[in-house]
């Protein structure tokens, strides 16, 4: 950390767009070095129910950095740094299933990644290491985050599996057309590598995907209209009004210490 911010601490992370600090009790910026470059922005640290929270907005502060862009390792690297074990990294995401609906929010519980070149690793050698992905999100933090949905009258689907795509290009209709037929809810830019990143270090991590539209190759399909530009801000609107609603009734829920899943990952990863 830099500029006398070493004192400076949190215990639960929050990735996401920016505006949601402006909401935290006793805000101040630090920025923290990382052995693997800078992070997105400086990290926000605040309050809520009494508990220290740092956000980062994982595409800067003006929104600057696509998804292909963000420099993940550095994020998670700066959230363990302040001290933080838990962390909650929701995304503005595309429906690829009829029945989740927009505005709807999704407690993911897996990942299919169809990125491409991301640095997804903090062990490049020489011990050889290998976390588990086999259950990727903190089963502790989905149930907090869909029983707060749940509280809050707020639509969720307590299950998912998101496709992560490389962007900064949406799909075509084939490929959304073939991960709807795979099954999968979700898809978004930003989902990948984010939780296993987290894993590697023994962080806890959970997705929350909020629904903004239904992807290309579902509109129009299962008499589902198409979705406008104006119609995805509003959603995009009220999803982050809700989602500031969960995360201030979830947070003073949060324990400190990691689900086992979570804070043991290393245990069994190296060779």
């Amino acid at each position: 950390m830099t500029g006398g911010a070493a004192e400076a601490r949190a215990e639960i992370g929050v990735f996401g767009g920016s505006g949601f600090y402006s909401f935290l009790d006793g805000v101040e910026e630090v920025a923290v070095d990382t052995p693997y470059g800078a992070p997105s922005a400086r990290v926000v640290l605040g309050e809520v129910g009494g508990r220290r929270v740092a956000f980062l907005p994982r595409h800067g502060a003006h929104h600057e950095l696509p998804a292909h862009a963000i420099n993940y390792r550095a994020n998670l690297w700066a959230m363990k740094a302040l001290g933080v074990r838990r962390i909650i990294g929701p995304c503005a995401s595309g429906s690829l299933q009829p029945h989740v609906k927009v505005g709807d929010f999704v407690v993911c519980d897996q990942f299919v990644d169809r990125t491409r070149g991301r640095r997804d690793t903090f062990y490049d050698g020489p011990v050889a290491t290998h976390v588990s992905s086999a259950d990727p999100y903190c089963p502790e933090l989905r149930g907090l985050l869909a029983q707060g949905c749940r509280d809050l009258g707020i639509p969720v689907h307590e299950t998912g599996t998101v496709v992560v795509i490389q962007g900064p290009r949406f799909s075509t209709r084939a490929e959304s057309r073939w991960f709807t037929a795979m099954g999968w809810e979700v898809i978004n830019m930003t989902a990948y590598p984010e939780a296993i990143l987290a894993r590697e270090l023994e962080l806890c991590y959970a997705n929350v995907s909020l629904i903004t539209d239904y992807d290309v190759g579902l509109e129009g399909m299962e008499g589902l209209p198409a979705v406008s530009a104006q119609e995805v801000i509003e959603t995009f609107r009220t999803n982050n009004e809700r989602l500031r609603d969960l995360l201030f009734r979830v947070i003073p829920m949060i324990a400190p210490d990691p689900d086992p899943l979570c804070g043991t990952a290393l245990a069994t990863a190296r060779l």
